[in-house]
C-alpha cells in the first residue's frame, strides 16, 4: 500500500478531513513557511486526530530543543528533517528520542544521492529543488531520478503532486509513500477537503489497477 501523507496542516478542521479521506499520516510544519504552526495550535491540531493516523513534525536544521518541545506538543510519531542536516546529527536524533526519521532529500540541487547511504533512517523524502526553498514549492522534478531510489530505500514521493497527477506518479516510481501539501489547498495552509478526498482516491484507485 502507498502510505499518504497531507503535509502542512494548520488546522484543526483540516486534520479531521484528512484524517476521513484515509491519510496515514499528516505533517506539522515547525519551521518557517506559510504553514508553520506554533505549539498551541500543534496541540490542538493532534486532539482532533484518531489514534491510528501517523503524526509527523517537519524541521529544518533544527535544534534538540525545539524538536523536544513539539514532540511533546503534538505527540509525534516521525521526524521529517528538512534541511541540510548530517548524517552525524541524524545519528544523534534518533539517539535522543527514538523516534522514526525521515530525510528530506532536495532533488535538483547538485546533492550526491550516493551519499544517502550513509543516513541512517526509516525513508527519504524527495522533493523539488527551488533556490531559497525547504519544500511545498508546488513544483514537479524528473519522476525518473527517483525511479531506482525507490527499489533501493523506503523513498516517499513530493513535489507539486496534485490529484491530478498523482496516479502517474504511483504508477512510474511506485514509492513507499507520497506527500502531498499545496496541491491539495484553497491557499497556503487551508487544504480543500475535496482536493484531499480526490487525491488519495486516485492513489488506491492506481493501486487497485
Amino acid at each position: 500500500m502507498t502510505r499518504v501523507k497531507v503535509c502542512g496542516i494548520t488546522r484543526p478542521e483540516d486534520a479531521e478531513a484528512a484524517d476521513r479521506a484515509g491519510a496515514d499520516a499528516v505533517g506539522l510544519i515547525f519551521a518557517p513557511s506559510p504553514r508553520r504552526i506554533d505549539l498551541r495550535q500543534a496541540t490542538a491540531i493532534e486532539r482532533v486526530l484518531s489514534p491510528w493516523i501517523v503524526r509527523v513534525g517537519v524541521f529544518v536544521d533544527a535544534g534538540l530543543a525545539a524538536m523536544d518541545r513539539a514532540i511533546a506538543a503534538a505527540r509525534l510519531d516521525v521526524l521529517q528533517l528538512h534541511g541540510r542536516e548530517t548524517p552525524e546529527f541524524v545519528r544523534k536524533v534518533r539517539e535522543e528520542f527514538g523516534l522514526r526519521i525521515v530525510k528530506s532529500v532536495r532533488v535538483g540541487d547538485g546533492l550526491d544521492l550516493v551519499r544517502l547511504d550513509e543516513y541512517e533512517v526509516d525513508a527519504f523524502l524527495f522533493d523539488t529543488y527551488v533556490p531559497g526553498r525547504a519544500g511545498g514549492t508546488g513544483k514537479t522534478f524528473d519522476w525518473d531520478l527517483a525511479v531506482p531510489w525507490a527499489r533501493r530505500v523506503r523513498l516517499i514521493l513530493a513535489g507539486g503532486l496534485t490529484p491530478e497527477n498523482v496516479g502517474e506518479a504511483v504508477r512510474r516510481v511506485r514509492p513507499y509513500g507520497v506527500d502531498v501539501a499545496s496541491g491539495v489547498e484553497r491557499e497556503p495552509g487551508v487544504k480543500d477537503h475535496t482536493k484531499m478526498q480526490r487525491f488519495i482516491a486516485n492513489v488506491r484507485q492506481m493501486e487497485a489497477t
